[in-house]
């Protein structure tokens, strides 16, 4: 039997490779879903995915709180986070998405959230 850090990659269920993700939530405003989309995909990815590498995931809501947009992104740590947050912020494209999407986005939510050891769970 092997023992495993909480923060050990190979707790994290499929697909999660990394032991610290950031799990954001979005609210969209009411009818404006389609207008978020388009913006986030045409002004902030480019950006994303040069700053924060690929994503985990995203997904909206379908049952309970409505119009949300989720999005996860992994991190080998917190210094990781960090550093690749600073490049985000920093990079010259991403004042225009945050101006773009600023009337459409109603609240959001940022959770750092890590791996948690499930010696009974197969992973």
């Amino acid at each position: 039997m092997t023992t495993a850090t909480p923060s050990s990659p190979a707790l994290a269920p499929a697909g999660l490779a990394k032991p610290l993700v950031d799990h954001r939530v979005y609210t969209i405003a009411l009818r404006k879903m389609p207008e978020f989309l388009q913006v986030f995909n045409e002004l902030a990815m480019p950006v994303l995915l040069q700053t924060l590498g690929h994503p985990l995931g995203f997904w909206t809501s379908l049952v309970g709180p409505q119009n949300q947009f989720v999005h996860l992104w992994g991190y080998d740590d917190l210094a990781d986070y960090e550093r690749r947050s600073r490049a985000r912020d920093a990079h010259p494209d991403f004042p225009k998405y945050l101006a773009a999407s600023g009337h459409l986005i109603t609240a959001q939510e940022t959770r750092l959230i890590r791996a948690a050891a499930m010696p009974a769970w197969p992973g």
